[in-house]
């Protein structure tokens, strides 16, 4: 066990407490979390870049966390089945998202490109002398 593994399970005490307040959940999660989940998120970064929406959509699941946790001691209260439904559906979508809308590479402007006949580029080799700065 490293003491990475262990801020890990540290870290993730709050999101569970969002989940559920039975504290066999809340244990077993944080075994899970000490036994190597860390892990699995490494290997789930290698992906990332596909899923160019996920961000999103786990600072969606995050704000939706955090109202629960507001919620938790009010009239307001969401059942447990209905946050693992929000959270599911928050992840699917930006999932499906990322997969049937990918991400297009970046294009700056005035950057030059291969052909310097191609679409969108607006700085012909000539033009591009006469942005240089004025002596003073």
């Amino acid at each position: 066990m490293e003491v990475s593994d262990l801020i890990f399970a540290v870290d993730s005490i709050p999101a569970i407490f969002a989940v559920t307040t039975d504290p066999f959940i809340v244990y077993t999660s944080n075994v899970f979390a000490i036994l190597g989940l860390r892990s699995l998120y490494f290997a789930l970064a290698g992906i990332m870049g596909k899923f160019h929406y996920l961000k999103i959509g786990l600072g969606v699941v995050l704000a939706f966390v955090g109202v629960k946790m507001l919620l938790a001691h009010t009239a307001w209260k969401l059942d447990t089945l209905v946050s693992l439904a929000v959270v599911a559906g928050i992840l699917a979508i930006s999932v499906v998202a990322s997969l049937l809308r990918p991400a297009r590479p970046l294009e700056f402007l005035g950057a030059p490109t291969a052909n310097p006949l191609a679409k969108g580029n607006h700085n012909p080799p000539a033009a591009k002398s006469a942005k240089l700065a004025p002596r003073i």
